[in-house]
């Protein structure tokens, strides 16, 4: 993956060097994992990018989020956290603003620090 402009992700093959276009509505969420320079699989339809396939998990840095609340210690409680990417993710309270964090891009969930 190379870069966003717009609706359009343009990706690289890493063999030929050859640059595709693809429509940001067709991917879906997908786009929302996407980093600068990561690997993913461009899926074609008659020649068309229809999709693309990421890594199961990235590493990213929390970019924004809230404090968490000293004695909330109730088990499983998260707060939203927004990650370098653009996603949000729900994340312990334990992670501030700037950590590196683990997330499955399958179901957009919170995996471990990294």
């Amino acid at each position: 993956y190379l870069y966003r402009e717009g609706n359009h992700l343009t990706f690289m093959d890493n063999l030929s060097f050859e640059q595709v276009l693809v429509d940001a509505d067709a991917v879906g969420d997908d786009a929302m994992y996407l980093k600068e320079n990561d690997n993913a699989s461009v899926l074609f339809y008659n020649g068309k990018g229809i999709g693309i396939t990421t890594a199961t998990f990235i590493i990213a840095k929390v970019t924004e989020c809230e404090p968490g609340v000293r004695g909330d210690t109730a088990t499983n409680v998260t707060k939203p956290a927004k990650i370098e990417t653009g996603a949000t993710v729900k994340v312990p309270l334990f992670i501030n603003e700037g950590d590196v964090i683990k997330v499955d891009t399958r179901s957009g969930e919170y995996a471990s620090r990294a």
